[in-house]
């Protein structure tokens, strides 16, 4: 888990790739990315479930013990949790390291668009911390999602879950520089979230940034790859992509 959190330089971030299946974190995996992140929506759309409903946990923990057999470092997209128990949230936390994962994110936006009560979600992060002090804890504040773009609520949070133990702060929605260095300044480890036309990775690079995922942009940009598939042979024009052979992909499994 040091490993992990050494990967977390201010200036020089760590790219981290999201996938929602074991083929794709192998393909990722074989393309030289020393760590994985998962996402939400990519493991509740496959399951045929809401984004990050409580239904989708065994489905994350299963994905999670089957990434943590590449040689990767995984770190685990839980949502909300999938409880509101603080005790419920430590125990899936424990079980994900058991799994072989080195981190988790935990955000405080809620299934109606609302953000969790600050001390409440403090609360959530301090369990997670006090039961599994090694696992990397990236606590997620949705302000950016939720309709409030105040980076000065942002950094009340970020402040808030720091205090509870937080190893980074992850502002998803997070794209004007000067917010940007804001959040910086607080001294935890920053994750933004790259939104294409609005970040640049070199660019958030400068700004102090040592964190930039991907989310779920990997999973919709493969349902566009799909989609672009079999309307090209359709319509006998170009595949949108070069894919890996047949071959190279069995060579990816165990």
């Amino acid at each position: 888990m040091d490993e992990f959190r050494a990967l977390h330089v201010p200036g020089s971030p760590l790219l981290l790739p999201n996938a929602w299946e074991f083929g794709v974190g192998a393909f990722l995996a074989a393309q030289g990315f020393r760590a994985l992140g998962t996402t939400s929506l990519g493991v509740s759309a496959a399951a045929g479930e809401p984004d990050g409903a409580p239904s989708t946990r065994d489905a994350t923990v299963a994905l999670a013990r089957r990434l943590a057999r590449l040689d990767v470092l995984v770190s685990v997209d839980i949502a909300d949790g999938f409880s509101a128990d603080p005790a419920a949230i430590a125990d899936l936390a424990a079980e994900l390291a058991d799994a072989g994962a080195v981190g988790v994110n935990l955000e405080d936006g809620r299934a109606d668009g609302s953000l969790a009560p600050a001390e409440r979600q403090k609360a959530l992060v301090k369990a997670v911390k006090d039961r599994v002090p090694g696992l990397f804890l990236n606590a997620r504040t949705d302000t950016h999602w939720s309709g409030d773009h105040s980076v000065e609520t942002a950094e009340k949070r970020a402040k808030t879950y720091a205090d509870a133990g937080a190893d980074g702060v992850f502002v998803p929605g997070l794209t004007d520089p000067a917010d940007v260095e804001r959040i910086v300044q607080l001294g935890l480890p920053v994750n933004v979230l790259f939104l294409p036309g609005e970040v640049t990775f070199a660019g958030l690079a400068e700004l102090g940034v040592a964190r930039v995922s991907l989310g779920s942009l990997p999973y919709r940009m493969a349902l566009r790859a799909a989609a672009g598939t079999a309307l090209a042979v359709r319509d006998g024009g170009d595949l949108p992509l070069s894919p890996p052979s047949y071959a190279d992909v069995v060579a990816l499994l165990p």
